[in-house]
């Protein structure tokens, strides 16, 4: 399993219509690809998002920014396209296949749900080179690469952390959709509170099962759940669940309560009256895989197999805006570490 090296350095619709990204085009509405700048690049990036694209705040927002970041960097042409609610397979597929063939290469696609897709149709295009974010069921591939995460470790600090400042004894996880996945951040966070307080109630559900991917873009949804987690004695609800968590977010305003975030730093994304409820967030640095890889592109080399991000190379971690962990955060940084060194296996199923 190949590791990133360069991590931390680098830390400091329909079916078959492409968005263009705001990334610098000097043509809005042009059928051109965007994201020229001064040193222009003959790269042309397709990213197919997951469920809430561009703009969920979290998972989708996370690698557009990497995105961003190599367009403005490397002069890169990009054009984006995102998955709808309820779509079959076949428009995944169209949608790959879309980019495939307008000479895009590479093709980045965000999320495991798009792993049979890209299975398939980066067979029908041998010479044109696939990222798949958090799915590693292609690593024999040639022209695949897989950028995958260690959320199980991000997870067990969110959960620590959770344990530490929660005064009921009595916290909650939700989950966007139950696949295994979602599952390492339930394992990681419910493993964490424990290890602070093995007497803690840690309350758990998900918002959808497999094949509805709509849990991942359902506020609605995400602030019933997390209303009758706090009506059941939580004061602390962590959300593995993409754009629904910012239901999350507003359950536990009405409360009085806490919520912690996932993927971005959500204290510096969600709505300001939403800021002060938010305890720390469980950083998944998907923007600097998707960087990186577009960098090692940029420079020529198109990787394959898979690439881990753990907090040995602060691929994951917590956030700390706000100052609500200020207090905890040696602690947190102990258990870190304890993980870096093999002291502490964190389980990824629950």
């Amino acid at each position: 399993m190949r590791r990133s090296n360069k991590l931390a350095a680098l830390l400091t619709a329909g079916i078959l219509s492409l968005a263009v990204t705001a990334c610098g085009s000097d043509d809005e509405g042009s059928d051109e690809p965007s994201g020229e700048n001064t040193s222009k690049s003959d790269i042309k990036v397709g990213m197919a998002y997951d469920v809430g694209g561009r703009g969920d705040q979290s998972f989708n927002d996370s690698a557009a920014k990497g995105l961003d970041q190599a367009v403005e960097e490397f002069g890169m042409k990009s054009q984006e396209s995102e998955a709808e609610d309820g779509e079959p397979e076949t428009a995944r597929e169209e949608r790959l296949r879309t980019f495939a063939e307008a000479g895009y290469d590479p093709i980045i696609a965000v999320g495991f749900a798009y792993a049979a897709s890209v299975g398939k149709v980066s067979e029908e295009y041998p010479d044109v080179h696939f990222a798949i974010i958090d799915d590693s069921s292609l690593a024999d591939s040639e022209n695949v690469a897989s950028l995958v995460f260690a959320e199980e470790q991000g997870s067990f600090l969110a959960g620590a952390a959770a344990a530490m400042k929660s005064e009921t004894g009595n916290v909650g996880f939700v989950g966007g959709v139950e696949t295994p996945l979602i599952q390492k951040f339930e394992a990681g966070y419910t493993a964490g509170a424990k290890a602070v307080d093995p007497e803690i109630e840690v309350q758990s559900t998900y918002l959808t099962q497999v094949p509805d991917f709509s849990g991942f873009n359902d506020p609605a949804k995400g602030k019933t759940a997390a209303e009758g987690m706090f009506q059941n004695g939580a004061d602390i609800v962590y959300h593995a669940a993409g754009g629904s968590g910012g239901g999350v977010f507003e359950a536990a305003s009405e409360a009085g309560a806490m919520a912690i975030g996932v993927d971005s730093d959500q204290y510096n994304t969600a709505e300001p009256s939403l800021q002060d409820v938010i305890l720390t967030s469980m950083l998944k640095n998907v923007d600097v895989a998707v960087y990186e890889y577009l960098s090692e592109v940029a420079d020529g080399t198109f990787p394959a197999g898979v690439t881990t991000y753990d907090l040995s190379v602060d691929g994951v971690g917590y956030s700390e805006s706000g100052g609500k962990v200020d207090d905890i955060k040696a602690d947190l940084d102990e258990y870190k570490q304890q993980i870096i060194d093999g002291e502490i296996t964190v389980p990824t199923a629950p």
